[in-house]
């Protein structure tokens, strides 16, 4: 298991009985490190289905298990490699009865959450809603209740915000439901509050691999200790220098508590990169420099010093983006990275892609946004889907609940709240509980009427969508289905603006035809290629509602460029890299009490500075091949333009300056050059796309 891997890898692989800190730097190779430690542990007797590897996304899991599946086939297939969130729906599906839950409760994503909220704290906002999340989801990810919150709270605004969560807390009991920050408080609380459950998961895991640890939040790292016990049988890989999600929890404090938690703990550090020049190491780890180190670590690299670090300076926005362009078309030119695919423009923010989308249209340069919004995550289409999935299965309590309020239909919280109370007393689903007879007895007439109403409807609909065979029978079965509910109007009432209530129609006219024309005759795929299909019924089409997000993944494997904040960049990485908008107030992020000048700022303006300088070192470590950093002498603030400054990282990169900056007159000559050498040997020059 240990080929091929360089000393501190084979360390860290080898070292399997206790607790250990593997502090891996940008492109040092841990996902590799992992999976051959995977493969170690198993050889060395432990079981695989005993063998636990949390990642922090669904992505890294899937590439996880790809790679453990080729480095020990087989057995791979045992170890339980999964998200955070995963392990913890495993442990309250098993054992969450302890706490008041059934083994099929629901789990409401975000949209399902803002609704509630909207309706515990009485406002028709979503912003206020979306603000009362946030709030809750860091109390929650803190490991407060809504009564230690209230205790806590430092102003009337946090005190209301408590009240909602407790009101919030009761209709997730009621409802016989989760959110996403519960998959990570309820095994603690089973873990910490139950013996027998904590012993029970000591003896399943006999050791635990915790990938990107230094993302972990407080509550996270509880219940790792819990997971792990005395025996401590785990291994932590994680790199403080990459620390860039503070604004949702992670905490540096898991990196510092470890060392005092396990005093033996074994600490391996992974220095040599395998992706970037020395000449991109040596600005990476200029930059990190002045950050407070708690492992100090300095990254090198065997690959060569390679093109220097390019500074870029432009007049606007707008010119930025035309040089950004040029500088794609002349790498394009000019070196073995012929495919877009090899480029990403990466920036602080998402307004910023804008002018960048504007010229790689106007230079008809494919490009994809990455991190935008799937079309299936739009709350529109979540609405529809929910319908669907209900037909499918009647059980799927979270598909009701979106259904039977989404568009409202005179059911109120108290009415749902007495129903899911009815279902848990007997066992049965929200939608099943409709139809029994002793449920009149529990209910206000009216609201009695309106579930049975509502239970019948969803019945003739699933009876109907049955029948319903070929694309034209599909799409005229929902164009009706959307009219008695009253969809489109749903969508005026409920959105700010007339423009935003369109363009939501408009998507959901976009699923009806896609819906339908798999149903049945022509069709175009996602690749825009026309082909017979075989008639469906669309509730054959709507079973494969699961799979429908490929929808919205068709770009993944094209040839385009990369449009992408810096925090979504994390973890991938580029033949050639520009940096964009590196300017003071945009890369740091306008900081409250600092303008740039060296004084005193407060601990939390620190920590804050600390963090932008982490992710400007996330961003330049993208890099395989080159680095470009540019920055603006103007930018928008408003309807006008006002002067702006480098950002101090540039400055921090500790560039030689007579070759950083980028000479465009320079490059312009090497351009005609280049393309009377081609004129003179007959051959035309190739286009930029």
């Amino acid at each position: 298991m240990s080929a091929g891997l360089n000393l501190a890898q084979q360390e860290a692989v080898n070292y399997m009985h206790g607790p250990c800190l593997v502090l891996a730097g940008a492109g040092s190779g841990k996902t590799r490190v992992i999976t051959a430690k995977i493969g170690r542990l198993i050889q060395a007797g432990v079981a695989a289905k005993s063998v636990a590897a949390i990642t922090f996304t669904n992505k890294a899991a899937a590439e996880m298990r790809e790679r453990a599946k080729g480095l020990i086939g087989k057995p791979a297939k045992d170890v339980v490699i999964c998200t955070f969130h995963a392990l913890g729906v495993r442990l309250v599906r098993e054992d969450g009865h302890r706490v008041g839950l059934k083994a099929q409760f629901s789990i409401l994503d975000s949209d399902d959450v803002t609704s509630i909220l909207k309706d515990a704290g009485g406002t028709t906002d979503a912003n206020t809603a979306r603000q009362w999340q946030w709030t809750i989801s860091k109390w929650k990810n803190m490991g407060l209740s809504a009564a230690q919150a209230e205790e806590q709270a430092v102003d009337d605004n946090e005190r209301i915000t408590a009240r909602i969560m407790a009101r919030y807390e009761e209709r997730l009991t009621a409802y016989q439901s989760v959110d996403f920050d519960d998959l990570i408080g309820l095994p603690l609380r089973l873990l910490r509050d139950h013996a027998e459950v904590r012993e029970k998961w000591q003896r399943v895991l006999g050791h635990v691999l915790v990938d990107e640890y230094q993302d972990t939040n407080a509550t996270q790292y509880e219940v790792l200790k819990l997971l792990v016990g005395e025996r401590a049988r785990f291994t932590a890989v994680g790199d403080d220098d990459q620390s860039i999600y503070g604004w949702r929890g992670a905490t540096l404090d898991n990196l510092k508590r470890l060392p005092v938690d396990y005093p033996n703990l074994k600490v391996i550090k992974l220095e040599q990169n395998y992706r970037s020049t020395s000449a991109i190491l040596r600005a990476a780890n200029n930059v990190i420099g002045p950050n407070p180190k708690l492992f100090p670590k300095t990254l090198f690299s065997e690959l060569g010093e390679g093109e220097p670090v390019r500074i870029v300076d432009a007049d606007s926005e707008e010119h930025e983006a035309e040089r950004v362009v040029a500088r794609i078309q002349s790498l394009r030119a000019n070196s073995v990275h012929k495919d877009f695919r090899h480029f990403a423009v990466l920036y602080r923010a998402n307004h910023q892609a804008k002018p960048f989308e504007k010229a790689l249209r106007k230079a008809q340069i494919p490009y994809k946004v990455s991190g935008g919004q799937s079309f299936f995550d739009r709350a529109e289409i979540k609405d529809l889907c929910s319908w669907f999935r209900l037909w499918i299965n009647n059980n799927d309590d979270p598909a009701f609940l979106r259904a039977v309020t989404v568009p409202k239909r005179g059911i109120g919280h108290q009415t749902l709240g007495q129903l899911g109370v009815y279902a848990t007393q007997y066992k049965l689903s929200l939608f099943e509980s409709l139809f029994s007879s002793s449920l009149a007895s529990l209910l206000p007439r009216r609201g009695h009427e309106s579930l049975t109403e509502f239970g019948r409807y969803v019945n003739d609909l699933e009876y109907r969508a049955r029948q319903t065979l070929g694309a034209e029978a599909a799409r005229a079965f929902m164009l009706e289905w959307l009219k008695e509910i009253g969809y489109e109007q749903h969508l005026y009432d409920n959105e700010e603006s007339e423009s935003a209530a369109a363009t939501r129609w408009s998507n959901v006219m976009d699923f009806v035809d896609w819906m339908s024309g798999r149903c049945g005759g022509q069709i175009d795929d996602t690749a825009g290629v026309s082909t017979q299909a075989e008639i469906k019924s669309l509730m054959e089409v709507a079973q494969t509602i699961s799979l429908l997000s490929t929808m919205s993944e068709r770009q993944q494997d094209q040839d385009l460029v990369t449009l992408s904040t810096l925090h979504a960049s994390k973890g991938l990485e580029w033949p050639h890299v520009v940096l964009v908008g590196v300017n003071e107030g945009m890369l740091p992020f306008k900081l409250d009490d600092d303008d740039g000048r060296q004084q005193v700022v407060s601990d939390e303006t620190a920590q804050r500075l600390q963090e932008e300088r982490r992710l400007m070192y996330v961003g330049i470590t993208r890099a395989q091949r080159s680095l470009a950093v540019s920055w603006t002498r103007k930018r928008k603030k408003g309807r006008d333009l006002v002067p702006a400054k480098p950002s101090r990282f540039i400055a921090e990169m500790g560039l030689d300056q007579s070759t950083a900056k980028e000479d465009p007159r320079e490059k312009l000559r090497a351009l005609r050059a280049e393309f009377a050498a081609k004129k003179a040997a007959g051959a035309a020059p190739e286009k930029s796309a």
